[in-house]
């Protein structure tokens, strides 16, 4: 699973993943699949994951619409 963000992004605040062939957007604010899709198992694991990284989502997310630097968050386990 790889997740990112990306400089010049649209609100409301997100992130992307990518899981094989699927790709998905994901609000950081309630953690549901804006646009496209994953299997039911990466959405849990990735659910997860930033329900425990939210506060580093969002100060990630502040800093690229800010054009400032984005700090690593410990990975997917």
């Amino acid at each position: 699973i790889v997740i990112g963000m990306f400089y010049d992004e649209h609100r409301p605040p997100h992130f992307h993943v990518r899981y094989a062939e699927h790709e998905a957007v994901i609000r950081i604010e309630d953690l549901m699949v804006a646009e496209g899709s994953l299997p039911p198992r990466a959405v849990r694991l990735v659910a997860d994951w930033a329900e425990a990284h939210r506060d580093e989502l969002m100060k990630n997310w502040q800093a690229v619409e800010g054009r400032g630097s984005i700090s690593k968050i410990a990975p997917l386990e």
